[in-house]
């Protein structure tokens, strides 16, 4: 009785995955044309985040540079992360539920079996056999774009680094420049 429960919503949320999968790929193939034509989309809103946070140093109670750029790189790698984790998580489901949409339905083509129902025994083997299928299909789906999201974001997490130093590079040699002019005038009027 448990099982026959679970019967249709375990089916509903493989087909709902199956959709997901879909919208992956085409969220997928979006970002690829977009990263052909103006970059990586987490770089850009990266380096604006950054010339926020530099145009924040030059206040006088502005935190440490260094402390303030860490802070950003982790709550943007934060963010990619969310969104990676949600299509591992389907990864991991689609399978799962695929194996319980086959199970269920042969546990109910085993009583029409029983009860000499073949046509309807049938019919309870092609929806089990169906959300494997379909189950795998979505894990199989979702790794290859896990895959390739993990590519782009190992370098986009290099490229916002880097970023990252060079700005700090940049603000400490402004700084530097500075005491090196105030010490010159120290020097001069001695």
């Amino acid at each position: 009785m448990i099982s026959s429960s679970l019967y249709l919503p375990v089916l509903l949320i493989v087909t709902l995955l199956a959709a997901y999968s879909v919208y992956t790929c085409g969220r997928l193939a979006q970002e690829w044309l977009e990263r052909r034509q103006a970059g990586s989309r987490t770089v850009r809103l990266f380096t604006l985040d950054l010339a926020v946070a530099l145009g924040r140093q030059q206040r006088a109670n502005a935190a440490p540079l260094d402390v303030e750029l860490e802070l950003l790189l982790q709550t943007h790698e934060h963010r990619q992360l969310i969104k990676l984790d949600q299509v591992r998580f389907v990864i991991k489901l689609g399978p799962a539920l695929g194996l319980m949409g086959t199970l269920i339905p042969m546990g109910i083509s085993l009583a029409a079996l029983a009860q000499g129902n073949i046509p309807s025994m049938a019919g309870s083997m092609v929806t089990a056999f169906t959300a494997t299928v379909t189950g795998l299909g979505c894990g199989v789906i979702t790794y290859l774009v896990a895959l390739v999201r993990e590519q782009w974001l190992r370098a986009d997490f290099a490229a916002m680094r880097h970023q990252a130093e060079l700005a700090a590079s940049r603000v400490l040699d402004v700084q530097d420049l500075a005491i090196e002019e105030d010490g010159h005038a120290l020097s001069e009027t001695l």
